[in-house]
């Protein structure tokens, strides 16, 4: 028998960045004829063409018994299969809309887009307009186009996206132009090769000036809308690291910049509230209330006020680092911290200078 799973491969940072690409898992038959892969995959696959699956090939992410193969090579019996592809369109359309966005740079196969906080990636339930995705699909033309299963029955497209951050984290998004752009770009994300480093103001004071924290990252077994962190070897979650630096420090509460090891959803987020020191104004993760100053009713007017500067976690993901798709020369983007992140940053910055 034919055995073929499909999973959706996930690379599912704080941000929620996300190769968004399957992977098939096919047991070959024993009684299998000899067959070029490229044919063979084009008659297994829904909505995949032979030149996808030949691209797809020529970047290496064709695997059969764990070494990558070229579009010729033919199928034997019990060959083991492993493919990664970006998604095709499916079911629901996405409607572009003349929505501004800031494009900081762009060629002819991939773009840099600083999002601004508040903006929703991509449509979901709730918020099937007014997206960064029906942005792109204004603004750019015949971007390629990956998925996300909204239930059994539905996928929704996703045109250009090689990752995504959160509604309410500001910063660097990569855009794929071109179907081999975006296949090179996933399986980058996938393979940890990008460089992708945030900044994040947390609660509280950090011990040392730099450290790594470690913990599965996964749904929270009560809550399944948020994540939680589960001991390292734990049957919960999937293994995640976070390093961090402090940038600076003030009263009471500290400026880090994080690099992800891994990618997890909410990484940062949650791997911050496991060691005491959730996210300012993360209101999900415990960071929106006073959990470290002065127990005095000018302090908290103070918090507040600095809650009101910045209506969303304290979170901006500052730059990015990866090899061009076609060229593989080394590429590198930085992004100015917004206006909101700025100015919460005076303002402990001049509250810290009278506190002793």
């Amino acid at each position: 028998m034919l055995e073929d799973s499909l999973d959706d491969m996930q690379e599912l940072p704080d941000d929620e960045s996300q190769a968004f690409y399957e992977h098939h898992h096919i047991k070959i038959d024993k009684g299998q004829i000899s067959l070029r892969i490229d044919k063979f995959l084009n008659t297994r696959l829904q909505n995949s063409s032979r030149t996808k699956i030949q691209q797809a090939c020529d970047v290496g992410s064709v695997i059969v018994n764990g070494k990558p193969v070229k579009s010729n090579y033919k199928i034997k019996p019990l060959d083991d299969i492993s493919i990664v592809l970006s998604v095709p369109p499916r079911d629901v359309t996405v409607v572009p809309e003349n929505i501004p966005i800031n494009i900081v740079f762009e060629d002819d196969y991939f773009a840099i887009i600083n999002k601004a906080p508040g903006m929703v990636v991509h449509p979901a339930y709730g918020n099937y307009r007014g997206t960064l995705v029906n942005a792109l699909a204004y603004h750019f033309n015949n971007l390629p186009t990956s998925s996300t299963k909204l239930n059994n029955d539905i996928k929704l497209e996703r045109p250009g996206l090689v990752h995504r951050i959160d509604k309410n984290t500001s910063g660097i998004i990569l855009i794929a132009k071109t179907e081999l752009a975006m296949m090179r770009l996933a399986k980058d994300f996938y393979d940890r090769t990008i460089d992708r480093k945030y900044v994040a103001l947390v609660w509280g004071r950090l011990k040392d000036d730099t450290g790594t924290i470690r913990g599965n990252v996964g749904r929270n077994l009560k809550n399944r809308k948020i994540m939680d962190t589960f001991p390292e070897g734990s049957e919960n979650g999937k293994h995640a690291v976070t390093h961090y630096k402090v940038l600076e420090r003030f009263a009471y509460v500290t400026l880090v910049e994080c690099k992800l090891e891994t990618g997890r959803t909410h990484q940062i987020r949650v791997h911050f509230k496991s060691i005491g020191h959730p996210l300012f104004n993360d209101s999900e993760y415990g960071g929106s209330a006073v959990l470290k100053g002065q127990n005095t009713s000018k302090y908290r007017q103070f918090i507040e006020n600095c809650f009101e500067t910045i209506p969303r976690q304290a979170l901006h993901a500052k730059t990015l680092g990866f090899n061009h798709p076609i060229h593989q020369t080394p590429m590198f983007f930085d992004s100015q911290l917004p206006d909101d992140f700025t100015k919460v940053i005076d303002k402990w910055k001049n509250f810290s200078v009278s506190v002793p």
